[in-house]
């Protein structure tokens, strides 16, 4: 028997969550059904172990703030991404105020954003990017200081063994930034989700995709217990599967998707509960990429609060396996080849020989000399203190001959099947990925629901920075709903 239903949503992460958070508030109406591999949603990427946690505002991270050989500091991509952010805040306040989401302790919490940096060069570097960044309306309430005794007052482990040396460094600091847990976050909508009607089904995988005749998709699974299999015929396939959104996307058929591969890259956390350390430490501390490394691995010592209960983390380190996801098959990196895609996968292992060699020296290092790594953050760091902790599996997207090191929506060209591909800042900008494929997937609903997108964004189709009075207010108005700093 073949249910017929509206929406499938392949993958129980963050971006389905809020893909069908928005289409059941959009069109209540609709008959949706959810399916993940796994026993549970939330396991995979957006588990909050698997991810930094980082409300990505482009307050911290300096691979988004690129420098020019003249010395200028390129701030587009920043401003770009923290305006993302605060759509994602905005829908998060109008859940919590909904009831939709809990309490927001429970998934969002005030971690400022530090960038911290050592040597002359980076020192230059941070205030040009500093003096760039404050001429814009979202990041003019960032602080900059070369003075150890305010550093130490703003992150305390980082000056340890340093308040007398004469080496020079600076940080940077924004009092707004947060700590998110996208795994709490994900059960939550997905709870809600269920109560509303949505069929959440888990310990289901897909097996295949195929285009009808009438334009619909049939979708073929099989449960994990029992191996029962199904099929679903939906007007629309969402594809949020991860690293393995490529895989499926490929059985799908569709051309859109030729020409792409995917790169996998591990982590590794060094964690600490010690309370002494959690209690020295609030913020999260970005810092400079070691040579080669990908934007995903510029080390950063973080507060991170799981659960209820707050830690230290430090890394990430990679990793390499060959499976696209934690939970994936150690064929993937094979069954992924196509005579599409060979020819720029081959291009990017030729031209990306530093990040080879980094991948090799990371895996090569044992417990102690990442301790010895992270003593370059917190000169007193002491083996015992720390534990390895395993992080995510990321797909990098390879493209063009290019390895990719953001998100990337694919859909077909009638708009009845679309997928995501990439990383970072991924589950940060969960809310204007999905606004921009709603527009693209559904444009002739969209007019209809404009109206409904401004009560859940009331600055929908807006942007902040350049209008201070409405960033003020709109900055205002979600930290007291989340109950975070402004």
């Amino acid at each position: 028997m073949t249910e017929t239903v509206d929406v499938v949503l392949i993958g129980g992460g963050i971006m389905s969550a809020t893909l069908g958070t928005f289409l059941h508030e959009l069109q209540p109406d609709w008959k949706i059904t959810a399916i993940e591999r796994l026993s549970e949603v939330a396991e995979e990427s957006s588990n909050a172990w698997n991810n930094a946690g980082t409300g990505h505002s482009a307050l911290c991270e300096l691979n988004y703030t690129p420098q020019a050989p003249d010395g200028s500091v390129d701030v587009t991509k920043a401003v770009s991404i923290n305006e993302q952010f605060q759509l994602s805040r905005q829908f998060w306040s109008s859940l919590v105020d909904r009831g939709i989401l809990s309490e927001p302790d429970t998934f969002i919490n005030p971690t400022p954003h530090m960038t911290f940096v050592r040597g002359e060069k980076n020192v230059s570097f941070l205030k040009a990017r500093y003096k760039a960044l404050t001429q814009q309306t979202l990041f003019a309430d960032m602080a900059y200081s070369e003075d150890s005794r305010v550093i130490n007052q703003w992150a305390p482990l980082l000056m340890q063994k340093r308040l007398k040396s004469d080496e020079p460094f600076a940080a940077t600091r924004v009092t707004a930034g947060t700590d998110v847990d996208f795994g709490s976050l994900t059960r939550q909508l997905f709870a809600h989700l269920g109560r509303a009607g949505v069929d959440v089904r888990t310990n289901t995988e897909v097996r295949s995709l195929k285009r009808q005749s009438d334009g619909t998709w049939l979708v073929k699974y099989r449960r994990s217990i029992g191996r029962a299999p199904g099929r679903i015929k939906a007007r629309f396939v969402f594809v949020g599967a991860g690293g393995w959104a490529l895989k499926l996307l490929q059985k799908s058929g569709i051309p859109e998707i030729k020409g792409y591969g995917c790169f996998p890259i591990g982590g590794q956390w060094l964690m600490s509960s010690k309370p002494e350390i959690v209690a020295a430490h609030h913020a999260k501390v970005y810092s400079k990429a070691t040579v080669g490394a990908p934007p995903m691995s510029v080390p950063h010592l973080d507060t991170r609060v799981v659960d209820g209960q707050t830690s230290v983390l430090f890394g990430p380190f990679a990793t390499f396996s060959p499976k696209f996801l934690k939970n994936g098959s150690m064929w993937d990196i094979v069954t992924q080849v196509r005579p599409s895609n060979l020819g720029s996968m081959l291009k990017v292992a030729a031209t990306n020989v530093d990040l080879i060699r980094y991948l090799i020296s990371e895996l090569l290092k044992n417990h102690h000399r990442k301790v010895q790594d992270l003593r370059e953050l917190m000169p007193g760091a002491k083996d015992e203190d720390w534990t390895l902790r395993q992080a995510g599996q990321r797909a990098q997207v390879m493209h063009e001959g290019k390895l990719q090191f953001g998100t990337e929506v694919v859909a077909a060209s009638d708009g009845t099947i679309a997928g995501l591909l990439g990383a970072s800042p991924g589950a940060s900008t969960a809310v204007p990925i999905m606004l921009d494929l709603i527009k693209q997937c559904f444009p002739e609903q969209y007019a209809s629901w404009e109206p409904k997108l401004r009560e859940l964004i009331p600055t929908f189709g807006q942007r902040l920075n350049g209008q201070p009075e409405l960033a003020r207010e709109t900055l205002t108005s979600t930290a007291q709903a989340l109950e975070i700093s402004r």
